[in-house]
């Protein structure tokens, strides 16, 4: 497969624990700095609409919550693990290049 990768933004924007908002062409990202790794979902909440990057992040559980509704999203798969969301949120993959933070346009699954 071959994915075409886009910046959004440096390593040091992206403080440890919190989640930040980005947006690349027809796609918002929520995007999230756990034990070193960075992790990209998008910034919707299906349950609700709102914007996950407004949301909080729960460091001992990998999760984004929802500000609205306080589902919450596991930022490694997406998949939701409680609140009343129940589909999941497409999850992009990252990479680090030379401090910049890229992310892959396809929306593959983060091996």
């Amino acid at each position: 497969m071959n994915e075409r990768f886009s910046r959004i933004g440096t390593l040091a924007e992206i403080p440890e624990g919190e989640v930040r908002a980005y947006e690349l062409p027809g796609t918002r990202l929520a995007v999230v700095q756990l034990e070193g790794e960075v992790y990209a979902v998008g910034d919707e909440c299906p349950e609700d609409g709102s914007a996950l990057s407004d949301g909080e992040v729960d460091e001992n559980e990998w999760l984004v919550v929802c500000p609205q509704d306080a589902s919450a999203f596991d930022v490694r798969s997406g998949e939701p693990v409680r609140g009343p969301a129940v589909d999941p949120v497409p999850v992009f993959r990252v990479r680090i290049e030379e401090g910049w933070v890229a992310v892959a346009l396809a929306g593959a699954p983060a091996e």
